[in-house]
């Protein structure tokens, strides 16, 4: 007998995989998906190893197969094992973001009532349980879940306890339906010779049946099988007409898959390769002769914004399609992705595949089946893409490697798109490229040190050919109070403003923070006016007037007097992007206006409509949070203007001089990218910051040099590894001792195994430390392998473990 190492879709499944014997009846394969008993369930597996002999005494056989195909290559299992190992996650979590989409489903639990009931246990029921048996007796078959819904939660699980066990009901389990399937249409064909058709097309206008002859003479035209959505969209066809039509044998109706396309809307200009500069043609040498190698590499991309690093990308990537090998794209936000498609599918049209959480469910499930079987040289997408299925795998292009949005921070595993990359490539012997005009501070002390290597583009390349970086003004917001200017907008910006739209050029305004007043405190007795369940301040939002918790989003409307003190002397206090276009309607009436911040991004598709409304110029000045400083190549804005570059800047945590430098950058490198020349004001009260003096010189060798002089001084990374530790509880008691414990028994294990270089930071309350009701606390574990003494400790449920973090706050 042969035995398959199982990674099980249960919460409680940990990071270690389980054993099953496999039924001589089944043939398996690794990388399948399988059907395995789980205590009292049948739960989804996917096969990770076969082997001749088992790793425990007791093994269950396996129940059933999901898949007669494997749904992850040796590749991805490869990979889903190291995910599972330096991220701490369970294994199942890391091999759930390769499955294809909607292939998770739950076990739904039914209940019926027993033929033949036991009338003396029916009497000893309680009220309750009569009342439920009744209800599961009148519906004849129930789901916990409805169940749940009319009785609560807890109450259905013990009263259908308590009936199971009195034997008047009976349990079942069934997999809750397939969330997505393949798309089939009905596609129409005449059954009848041209003549009988139009002889029968006559008979039916006799008869008054015009939409049985309209279909008839549609098909007779159309000279070809139509679909029926086709059909319908040039005649008012029913389902009735198109049933009579089949019974009669006139047409014939046939089922065929389709594909629900996500780039059908994409319009695009096939373009010719441009000649490169002197700069760009020795980058691409150089990657050039190393892609010739076969090796797997890493490459730094170095280039200022706007110096042509995309070209080199789709010169790398034709260069690798070329060899019979395929690629990845990542960018980090989705609002990148219809820019990055544009340009990919001008160099490779039909051949550019995307995938990202904007897409509806099916268009995920058909792009990852096309992806799997080879139909695109390069798929595009966020963090999520680095998981499909992409074979042949040569290229991997991580743009604007900086971002922080690589980084999965809401959920495990907490993993880096840019670290995976990198196992990735060393798995299938790709290569890699990470981009950016502001490179990661550990990715540029690594390229340093020789572990990557590094490629630059010290010159940014416009219509005009090259050109100068934008002129940067740094405005000290002191000074402008002191002049009697509350506005916010500085004298120097508010003119610039006028100035660039009096020439018929673009604006972007930046500002990190969204909302109209950041909190509203009572002048009064000073209180704030904060989220029950979180420990922040309430955001107002003059759109519908009301008050809103940016975590949790409880919102409550404006109140009228202070809930404290019951003053009415309340006052609206910071700014937020809904300020600064309500305060850029008053300045500029006539200016037109677009904002782009998560209020108004909420639904599908509306990335892809605000960036072609401002490309197209419908829009004069957009006012936006980071999403506009992501890479957007936008060639009429001339001038950029960030209102406030301290938001940030003075938060406690290690990278917020970094974070601050790569946003001031990356908003400047928005202006000037066409015809005209770039401006950028910089508005702060901090303009001596280091961070803020190499901004406005576009410096990032000179930041780099402070930056990672004060890691090493305290031993941050990359002179160390964090990992953070998170508890939360609703109770702040039990939380605080909670943390307390493992606190002692990390440092219990690391002088038990004689770590020297190991130490601990906190405990201490996380910056937020209350969210949605739950207190949280934190550790910092600090050390070369802070996650192998972490491996050793037994973390109950409520901990959070996330390795690498990108932020302490």
């Amino acid at each position: 007998m042969r035995y398959a190492e199982m990674a099980v879709n249960s919460p409680g499944s940990g990071r270690h995989p389980f054993c099953y014997a496999i039924p001589s009846s089944l043939s398996i394969e690794v990388g399948q998906a399988v059907w395995v008993p789980f205590g009292s369930q049948v739960l989804q597996g996917i096969v990770l190893k076969l082997s001749d002999y088992p790793s425990v005494e007791q093994t269950k056989e396996i129940a059933g197969i999901i898949s007669y195909e494997p749904l992850l290559s040796p590749t991805q299992v490869g990979l889903a094992l190291w995910l599972s190992d330096y991220y701490l996650c369970p294994l199942f979590e890391a091999v759930a973001l390769m499955l294809p989409p909607g292939f998770e489903r739950k076990v739904i639990t039914f209940f019926q009532a027993v033929p033949f009931i036991d009338e003396t246990a029916l009497s000893r029921l309680t009220s309750d349980q009569i009342q439920t048996f009744n209800l599961i007796k009148a519906m004849g078959k129930v789901s916990l879940k409805q169940l749940g819904k009319k009785l609560g939660k807890e109450k259905a699980k013990q009263v259908t306890g308590k009936l199971l066990r009195q034997r008047l009901i009976m349990g079942s389990r069934e997999l809750e339906k397939d969330k997505v399937k393949p798309k089939f249409v009905s596609s129409l064909q005449l059954a009848l010779s041209l003549d009988e058709a139009k002889k029968e097309i006559d008979r039916l206008k006799q008869k008054r049946a015009h939409k049985q002859a309209e279909i008839i003479e549609f098909l007779v035209q159309y000279k070809q099988p139509a679909l029926l959505p086709e059909l319908r969209e040039f005649l008012s066809a029913t389902k009735a007409a198109v049933e009579a039509l089949k019974r009669r044998r006139i047409i014939s109706v046939t089922q065929i898959e389709i594909k629900r396309d996500p780039l059908s809307r994409v319009r695009f200009v096939p373009a010719s390769l441009p000649v490169l500069t002197p700069a760009q043609e020795k980058v691409w040498q150089r990657l050039r002769d190393s892609l010739n190698g076969g090796e797997s590499k890493v490459f730094l991309l170095f280039g200022v914004t706007g110096s042509g690093k995309t070209e080199i990308y789709l010169r790398a990537l034709a260069d690798v399609v070329a060899k019979g090998k395929r690629g990845l794209c990542l960018v980090p936000e989705i609002a990148l992705t219809p820019q990055t498609i544009e340009r990919f599918m001008a160099r490779f049209p039909g051949r550019v595949g995307v995938f990202h959480s904007g897409l509806s469910l099916g268009e995920q499930f058909d792009e990852w089946h096309q992806i799997r079987r080879g139909a695109f040289d390069v798929v595009i997408g966020p963090r999520g893409a680095l998981f499909t299925p992409q074979p042949d795998l040569g290229l991997i292009i991580i743009d604007e490697e900086h971002e922080w949005s690589y980084k999965q921070q809401d959920k495990s595993p907490r993993y880096h798109a840019r670290d995976v990359a990198i196992k990735l490539a060393e798995l299938t012997g790709a290569v890699v490229i990470l981009g950016s005009a502001t490179p990661d501070v550990e990715t540029f002390y690594r390229a340093q040190q020789g572990k990557y290597q590094l490629l630059e583009l010290p010159e940014r390349i416009t219509p005009r050919g090259l050109s100068p970086l934008p002129v940067v003004e740094i405005v000290d917001l002191k000074e402008e109070l002191k002049a009697g200017n509350t506005s916010l907008f500085s004298r120097s910006l508010a003119a610039s403003i006028k100035e660039t739209l009096v020439r018929g050029e673009q604006v972007i305004l930046f500002l990190n923070r969204r909302g109209t007043a950041t909190f509203v405190q009572c002048r009064s007795c000073g209180f704030a006016i904060r989220c029950p369940r979180c420990t922040v301040a309430l955001t107002y939002h003059s759109v519908g007037k009301r008050l809103i918790c940016h975590r949790c989003r409880y919102s409550i409307p404006v109140p009228q007097s202070c809930p404290r003190c019951l003053s009415r002397r309340l006052k609206f206090l910071g700014i937020g992007t809904q300020r600064v276009e309500e305060e850029m309607r008053q300045l500029f009436p006539k200016a037109h206006l677009l904002r782009w911040d998560k209020d108004v991004v909420t639904k599908r598709r509306f990335y892809d409509e605000l960036l072609a409304d401002f490309r197209s110029g419908k829009a004069n000045v957009l006012i936006g949070t980071q999403m506009i400083a992501k890479g957007l190549h936008l060639p009429e804005v001339t001038l950029a203007g960030v209102i406030s570059a301290d938001i940030g800047l003075n938060l406690p945590d290690f990278r917020a001089g970094e974070r601050t430098f790569q946003l001031l950058c990356q908003v400047a490198g928005r202006a000037g990218r066409g015809l005209g020349a770039g401006k950028v004001i910089i508005q702060t009260y901090s303009p001596g910051h280091y961070a803020v003096q190499a901004a406005s010189t576009h410096d990032y060798l000179g930041f780099h040099s402070q930056e990672i002089e004060y890691r090493r001084q305290f031993d941050y990374p990359p002179f160390s590894c964090f990992v953070r530790l998170l508890y939360g509880h609703t109770n702040s008691f039990f939380c605080q001792e909670e943390i307390k414990r493992v606190s002692q028994l990390l440092l219990t294990e690391r002088d038990k195994e004689g770590i020297p270089d190991l130490s601990l930071i906190g405990p201490i309350p996380a910056f937020i430390s209350r969210i949605r009701g739950r207190y949280w606390w934190q550790i910092i574990v600090r050390g070369t392998d802070p996650a192998k003494l972490i491996a050793r400790v037994d973390l109950p449920k409520g901990w959070i473990i996330d390795v690498d973090p990108v932020g302490l706050v």
